[in-house]
């Protein structure tokens, strides 16, 4: 009986224990879950909470510009001929330095050497009935004086010699025309300058008045050369006569040259927002040469704008209330301010409304808002 009564006790408390770790183990994976949620939640918080690009707004330096600009040439003429016929001979290659009224080529002209023989002698032929008729007028006149004739016939007379100075007139005026299209077959360079181009040769083919003929010289002055540029609008206003500006060119690797503005277009032109200036410069060593391409760079002074700081461009939010700037505060929330644009400079805006302290949230979202919460990642530099 003792026995029965020992083993029926050890029995329940085998199934008490079994109990017991089943419960601490249940209990435990509980723990083990609750506390996963819980840092899943916390990871999912710390992930929806944005971060940001700060960047600190820089102060006011001398601002530099370095835009592209083209050499031409003070003048350049385009040769053309004005006759027809053919290039008998060339006087001046490419590159060749001419003067003023230089022989550059010559041109034979058959058809004009013949037509301005025979307007001669049509002259002549016309020069021997004026005077013919001016004798006779004279003659007429004597005899109507004396009443031996009639006045009608005297002033038939007196048209026939009108008439025949006005055909002399003609037959001189179409001389004239002949001879001064027969000088056209000496071309000559229009003022002082080099050869740039030939588009002709011994023996072509010169037809004058071609919509598509070729200029058979191109002649450019390169005393001086004028440098065209082409300024952004926000700086139109810093451009005045006689400012200087450095510029290189590839021929001339590391060295600088100075130019001067002499005009500007006072016009923005509406495709490009640029405005066109003109400077000047003085070629006397020969040095450059019309067409090139040069970097010109402008060096300007500090502006005086009282608060204004310059940020980046990227920066920018363009909302209803017109440019506002996203900026963090000390709790890290956001905050939408609005900022006067005084100068756009392309990659960086000068604004007031900010100071150096204020942390400005590069490449903003379009949905940011104010109170949102955002998390720093400061750009390393101030801007």
């Amino acid at each position: 009986m003792p026995e029965l009564e020992v083993r029926p006790r050890r029995l329940r408390w085998f199934f008490l224990a079994v109990v017991i770790i089943f419960v601490l183990i249940l209990a435990i994976g509980t723990v083990l879950r609750l506390r996963a949620r819980h840092q899943l939640h916390d990871t999912t918080a710390a992930a929806a909470i944005l971060t940001v690009a700060i960047v600190h707004p820089g102060g006011m330096a001398a601002d530099k510009l370095v835009l592209p600009g083209r050499i031409q040439a003070w003048y350049t003429a385009p040769v053309y001929a004005r006759t027809n016929g053919y290039l008998q001979h060339w006087y001046a290659d490419i590159g060749q330095k001419v003067q003023e009224g230089q022989l550059l080529a010559d041109i034979d002209t058959p058809d004009v050497d013949l037509q301005l023989k025979g307007a001669r002698a049509a002259l002549a032929t016309r020069k021997a009935q004026r005077n013919l008729a001016g004798i006779t007028t004279r003659r007429w006149d004597r005899l109507n004086s004396q009443n031996a004739v009639s006045q009608q016939e005297t002033d038939e007379r007196r048209g026939n010699f009108a008439a025949s100075e006005a055909t002399e007139n003609e037959a001189s005026a179409e001389v004239g025309r002949l001879e001064t299209l027969s000088d056209f077959k000496h071309i000559v360079a229009p003022f002082t300058g080099v050869v740039t181009s030939r588009a002709t040769d011994i023996g072509a083919l010169i037809a004058a008045g071609s919509s598509t003929a070729q200029p058979l010289f191109t002649v450019s002055d390169v005393s001086r050369l004028r440098i065209y540029v082409s300024v952004p609008q926000a700086y139109s206003s810093r451009m005045h006569n006689e400012m200087t500006v450095d510029f290189m060119v590839p021929d001339y690797p590391g060295r600088i040259f100075q130019a001067r503005l002499i005009h500007s277009s006072d016009a923005v032109d509406p495709q490009s927002g640029a405005m066109l200036v003109q400077f000047v410069y003085d070629n006397a060593e020969s040095l450059l040469k019309p067409g090139a391409y040069a970097q010109v760079s402008f060096t300007f002074p500090e502006t005086n704008a009282s608060g204004a700081v310059r940020i980046p461009a990227s920066s920018l939010l363009f909302q209803r209330a017109g440019p506002t700037i996203a900026t963090m505060d000390a709790h890290h929330h956001v905050k939408i301010q609005p900022v006067t644009i005084l100068v756009d400079f392309g990659t960086e805006l000068e604004v007031t409304g900010l100071t150096s302290e204020s942390a400005v949230i590069n490449n903003p979202r379009d949905d940011l808002r104010d109170g949102d919460e955002v998390k720093p990642q400061e750009s390393g530099h101030d801007h």
